[in-house]
């Protein structure tokens, strides 16, 4: 197993601010009984007997890196509807800062699974494309709380809020801020000059193509790196653990889940701690095996989880 020689203090991560800009979103989930077939058509029918509500997208990147121990702030736009207000009040309960633009012609994204016998039977997912750029009016706010942050970390879902996100990178990076991306779509130039950003293997073959081998992927990665000007490109990789690229080469760190429950959310922990521990002032190579636990811890869980500080370091002091 990697471990850093030595764990980051309690305080230091408690003292980190990360500012988390990108698409909300509310998970919600009806569980139920499924006992017959429908008379109408062949489905069955799901006697909903509870519901769960969650955070999602870059609002559960936000809950994430609080969950770690450092203090969170998410800035994004909600509409003016019923899941927006339920957003706000599951991030106040959880401790997340908020920056939140409301626009009337926006549905605040929501994903309903409905599950029943134990698995996922459909999911119905509410959204709309606005007509407008819903992010522009809130470029002042991002400029105006920039300086109060260690780190900004951008959680790109494809879903439209951060087509502004060039413009915000380079005022982080003016202002010396590490700035981590998720990215997403078939086009990284927009994420040019980002501190780093952490793409799946699935993401990253959508933009440098599909690698022969492990030589090819090294070489088709870097060549990206250079190309956006990006310290370090991490690539997240299932059962393979973790890569970074950056100018000192190639390294890497193995997976360490010992079983493996659920998926769900992974990348959004790697991301958190990532930012967390650079805006505690770590190199991202200190950084990435400490996001690769997190990972991995995450993934024995089910459903939507986070980590802990105590699960990260356990039985670091205090």
């Amino acid at each position: 197993m990697t471990h850093p020689a030595h764990p980051v203090s309690r305080e230091r991560v408690a003292a980190a601010r990360v500012l988390v800009v990108g698409d909300a979103m509310l998970d919600r989930y009806w569980f139920g009984a499924v006992e017959r077939i429908s008379p109408e058509a062949p489905v069955p029918v799901v006697r909903v007997n509870r519901e769960e509500e969650r955070l999602g997208g870059a609002a559960n990147v936000a809950l994430n890196t609080k969950t770690v121990g450092a203090q969170a702030t998410l800035l994004t736009v909600v509409g003016d509807d019923e899941p927006a207000r339920k957003l706000q009040q599951l991030l106040e309960k959880e401790g997340v800062s908020t920056l939140l633009g409301h626009d009337p012609q926006l549905y605040t994204i929501v994903k309903l699974r409905v599950i029943g016998r134990a698995q996922q039977l459909i999911r119905i997912d509410f959204e709309n494309a606005p007509d407008h750029e819903v992010l522009h009016g809130m470029l002042a706010d991002f400029e105006r709380v920039l300086p109060g942050y260690d780190a900004v970390l951008f959680s790109d879902y494809g879903k439209g809020g951060l087509t502004h996100i060039p413009r915000m990178i380079e005022l982080a990076r003016a202002a010396g801020k590490p700035v981590l991306v998720d990215p997403k779509g078939s086009d990284y130039t927009r994420y040019a000059g980002a501190t780093a950003i952490t793409p799946n293997r699935a993401e990253l073959a959508q933009v440098i193509g599909t690698w022969r081998n492990e030589a090819d992927l090294h070489e088709r990665a870097e060549k990206l790196r250079v190309e956006l000007g990006l310290e370090g490109l991490v690539l997240t990789r299932s059962e393979e653990g973790m890569s970074l690229f950056d100018a000192a080469g190639h390294t890497q760190v193995p997976a360490q889940a010992r079983e493996v429950f659920d998926v769900t959310g992974a990348g959004d922990t790697v991301i958190a701690t990532l930012a967390v521990m650079l805006a505690a002032g770590l190199p991202l190579r200190e950084a990435m095996p400490i996001a690769n636990r997190a990972g991995s811890i995450v993934v024995g869980k089910f459903g939507t989880a986070s980590v802990s500080y105590d699960e990260l370091f356990p039985g670091a002091s205090a």
